[in-house]
Parts: C-alpha cells; sequence; structure tokens
C-alpha cells in the first residue's frame, strides 16, 4: 500500500517509472521484500536506469540503445523471480515469468516461443485497459444508475430503448465445413424489404395510435412514475436495495482478430479464434440471469465500460508500453542447454528452442492480436539453478544476448532468520493476520525464530536445497495443529517458542533423515 501510495504522489516519466529513481532507491525498495542478494539487485537497479536514461536520449541514438539482458544464476527460492517481479510491480511495466522447457522447436508439438511475446502483450493490454476503465468510472455511474433503476422499475423510463434491426447473416462458400455455422469467405447482409431502414426514426414514431393516445392521456401516470423513480433512486444510492433481485440480461461479444488467427501455428490458439469468429458472426451470446442489485452494479458497470473504452487507442498504448519497458523471465533456461554438447536427439531438440528463442531476444517484430510488437527493447531476463549443465553450455548467440551474468547465493541461517521477520510480506507476519482472523494472537520469540532458521539451513543442507521455500514447510508443520482447531482458541493469546517448535517438529530434529519428513 505504502509502495502503491509513492508511486501516485511521484512524478513519472513516459514509462510510468517514478522519475529521479536512482539504482541505490531502486535497491532500498527491493529491499522491502526481498532478503539479500545484493548484486543481483544492482544489476536489476541499472536495467532499470538505464531505461529511464535511454528515453531521454536523441532520437537517433536512442533506437541503438538496446537492453542488457541479465542471465541470474542460483538454486530455487533464493530470489530470481520475486526480483524480477518486484521490479516490474516497482516501475509499472508489464512482467511475464514463463518456463524454458514448456516450448518446442518449431514443427514439433507444442507452444511456439512467439507466444511468450503475445502472452506479454495481452498482460500490457490488461494493464492500459485497467487504468483507462478506472479515469472512466465517474463518468459511467450515472449511466449504470439509471440502468439499474429500469430494472427495478420496468416501463418506468420516459423513452422506450430502440432495439436496432438485427439483419439476417448468410455465409457463402465452404471454407470450414458443412457442419460449422461458418462455412465461407463472403458475408452478405439481408435487410428485411418490408422493414425499411430509417435512421431519424425510432421506435416510438411506430407506435400504433392507441397507445400514442393513451399516453397523452395520462400525464399523471408519467409524473406519478417519474415520482416513484426519484424514490426508488434515493433508496439506490442509499444502499437499502443492495439484496433485491433483477433480471438481467448478460451480453458476452467476442473479440476476434484474423491476423492472431493465421499469425500463430498454434492449433489451439486456431481453434480459440475459429470459434470466437463464429460467435461475432452470430452476435455473440446473451444469457439472461437473476442477480442481486450488488451484482447487477457490477455487471453493467463492466459492460458500460467496455462500451466507452476505445479500443484501438488501448491496444497502441499497450503496444508502445509493452516495447519500451515490457519485461520477460525466462526461467530454467539451463534446462534447454546441451550439457557439454553429449548429442543425441534430446540435445538437439533443446539447442533447437535455443535457437528458436534467439531472434526474439535479438531483436524481431511478432504478429499479435493487437498488432505488430517490436522485441528489440524488451528487457529479458533469464535464470536458471544450472547445477548440471554451466551457461557456457548454452550456444555461443544465446549467450551473447544475456551480457551481464549474476550468480546468487545459498541462503544462510541469518538469512531466514531475517526472511521471517523483516520484509513487509514476512511469513511470521502473515501467519499472525491469517490466524487473527478467528481471534487468536500469535507471539513468535527470537529463539523460536532461530530455531526455525537452524533447522531450515540443516535441512537444505542435507537435502534438495530447495532456499527460502523450506520455511513454508516449516512453518505449515508447526502450526499445523493451531490453524486445524484455531476456531477453539478464539480469544487466546498463544506464544510459540523454542520449546514448543521442538515439541512439534521433535520427531523431525532426532531424525539423522531430516528429508524424509520434510520435502
Amino acid at each position: 500500500m505504502e509502495e502503491n501510495a509513492v508511486q501516485t504522489t511521484e512524478k513519472k516519466d513516459v514509462l510510468g517509472i517514478p522519475d529521479g529513481l536512482t539504482p541505490a532507491q531502486i535497491v532500498e525498495k527491493l529491499d522491502n521484500y526481498i532478503i539479500g542478494q545484493n548484486r543481483a539487485k544492482r544489476f536489476v537497479a541499472v536495467a532499470l536506469r538505464n531505461r529511464q536514461r535511454r528515453i531521454k536520449l536523441p532520437e537517433d541514438i536512442r533506437e541503438e540503445v538496446a537492453p542488457k539482458n541479465i542471465l541470474m544464476i542460483g538454486p530455487t527460492g533464493v530470489g530470481k523471480t520475486e526480483i524480477a517481479r518486484r521490479l516490474a510491480k516497482l516501475c509499472g511495466a508489464p512482467f511475464l515469468k514463463v518456463e524454458a522447457t514448456k516450448y518446442t522447436e518449431v514443427g514439433y508439438v507444442g507452444r511456439d516461443v512467439e507466444s511468450m511475446v503475445r502472452d506479454l502483450m495481452a498482460v500490457g493490454y490488461t494493464m492500459v485497459k485497467s487504468e483507462t476503465q478506472e479515469k472512466l468510472k465517474e463518468k459511467a455511474v450515472p449511466q449504470v444508475e439509471e440502468q439499474l433503476l429500469d430494472l427495478l422499475l420496468p416501463g418506468s423510463t420516459s423513452k422506450k430503448e430502440v432495439k436496432p434491426l438485427k439483419p439476417n447473416v448468410h455465409i457463402l462458400g465452404n471454407i470450414f465445413g458443412s457442419d460449422s455455422p461458418v462455412q465461407g469467405g463472403v458475408i452478405q447482409i439481408d435487410i428485411p424489404k418490408n422493414k425499411p431502414v430509417d435512421s431519424e426514426k425510432t421506435e416510438e414514431d411506430s407506435l400504433p395510435p392507441q397507445e400514442e393516445k393513451a399516453e397523452s392521456e395520462n400525464p399523471t401516470n408519467d409524473a406519478s412514475m417519474s415520482e416513484t423513480r426519484e424514490k426508488f433512486r434515493k433508496l439506490l444510492r442509499e444502499g437499502a436495495l443492495e439484496d433485491r433481485m433483477v433480471e438481467l440480461d448478460v451480453h458476452q461479444q467476442p473479440r476476434f482478430s484474423g491476423v492472431e488467427m493465421f499469425s500463430s501455428g498454434n492449433p489451439a490458439d486456431i481453434e480459440e479464434s475459429l470459434n470466437s469468429l463464429q460467435e461475432m458472426l452470430s452476435g455473440g451470446r446473451n444469457r439472461r440471469k437473476n442477480v442481486t442489485v450488488r451484482e447487477a452494479r457490477i455487471i453493467l458497470m463492466a459492460e458500460n465500460l467496455d462500451r466507452m473504452t476505445d479500443s484501438d487507442k488501448v491496444a497502441e498504448e499497450a503496444k508502445k508500453l509493452v516495447e519500451q519497458s515490457g519485461i520477460i523471465f525466462i526461467d530454467e533456461i539451463d534446462k534447454i542447454a546441451t550439457k557439454g554438447g553429449e548429442g543425441g536427439r534430446q540435445d538437439v531438440s533443446r539447442e533447437g528452442v535455443q535457437r528458436d528463442i534467439l531472434p526474439i531476444v535479438e531483436g524481431s517484430d511478432v504478429n499479435t492480436k493487437w498488432g505488430v510488437v517490436n522485441t528489440t527493447h524488451i528487457l529479458f531476463i533469464g535464470a536458471g539453478a544450472f547445477s548440471v549443465s554451466a551457461p557456457s553450455d548454452l550456444i555461443p548467440e544465446l549467450q551473447g544476448r544475456f551480457p551481464l551474468r549474476v550468480e546468487l547465493d545459498a541462503l544462510s541461517k541469518e538469512d531466514f532468520k531475517k526472511i521471517l521477520t523483516e520484509p513487509k510480506n514476512a511469513l511470521v507476519k502473515q501467519y499472525k493476520a491469517l490466524l487473527g482472523t478467528e481471534g487468536v494472537t500469535l507471539e513468535f520469540t527470537d529463539e523460536a525464530i532461530e530455531r526455525m532458521s537452524v533447522i531450515a539451513e540443516d535441512v537444505n543442507s542435507r537435502s534438495e536445497n530447495i532456499g527460502a521455500r523450506r520455511l513454508h514447510t516449516i512453518m505449515e508443520t508447526v502450526l499445523e495443529d493451531l490453524s486445524f482447531s484455531a476456531d477453539t482458541h478464539s480469544g487466546e493469546t498463544i506464544t510459540i517458542d523454542r520449546s514448543y517448535i521442538d515439541d512439534k517438529l521433535k520427531g523431525i530434529v532426532q531424525s539423522q533423515d531430516l528429508q524424509r519428513y520434510i520435502l
């Protein structure tokens, strides 16, 4: 909350990064969530600062300055992903984490590497759309209020809703198969001849004479309905009608882009696009739902904001944001290394994935449903344990695209103690808050924190080193019984000391084979 407050008060540059935020200040903000790993923090802080510097360069030089991608080396659980994620959150940049192992060489079954850019663009579009709609909310509130009154008082509106004439859509040809409702490349729209289109003529103009007469002869009825509507408006604003049930038509309008449909070789993407095309030609899907006024307000607000949002402008701004400040975190990059060039089909496939990733990291144009995205200035952060392979096992071209390399340290007992207590999202704070919802007050002594830190370090050294994630297992084991019966301890203060820790973990502490119990 405090971090967001800082961002809203500070002056920002065109990328949304707080202007004048020095590398030292960036590291200081990262320290609020991540313990240790100062060298890695310095690397990402400089990378972020260089983006600010690049924007201030003359245009002819600016395009030549590419980001220096970073390769993080270290065991799992030491903070690699968290550093990148917090950095992106700090500057409001679109961020995407992917695993290199889920991609396969082009020509094989699996996701193509370009999908990471399409996914990042989707993240950027969602971010910009949310920011845009947040600004439009105040303008949409009166419209939503009127629509809610229409639902609560059917027929009370001064003007009847004009329903557009729905054309008949005929599809000619046979592209997608005879069983599909989408069967052609030419769309012919026919307007019924017995209903001529008049843009200035409304449904009210076509009322039968008797209805017009009835309306003109009942002015008192209109006044009464208007008075009732105002009474309901007051009750609505006071929140007295939030639980009243109303019947609402929910319209789901699909979004379709032919660019995305034919730019991706993934069969799943093509199938999804075809389904969206079918729904678009049929006018989307309508569902009638019985909901409370509270739920209806949320639905109507979303629909109104969607209508008010200029999707083309949002896509343009999102594209700029992604191209200039996007961050892609490629995890498990060591898993696609060729392990010293031993050879074999598996190594050939891994090398193929590396060669497919290479042009994306170097800078290329990728087709997305929101337009073509250039990846030249996207920051790529690779990460891996490299316990079996080494960075030198990557193909030379890919190594060259990650010029900055930083090795993260394994966590020590002192690091575990700080992780448990110091960060804003520290585990001890989380569990205190969770059990506090049940009326239970937790108190951890210094000896208890020390004991859990020693056990975490010991288990990591004896078994697979999973870093700070080991603390989650220990905390859950220690508090398992208390979490289960917390409702029976409401109003109590429970102190967790060293004896409590030893009692809950006595079988584990006495065992020489600790990894058998804490996985």
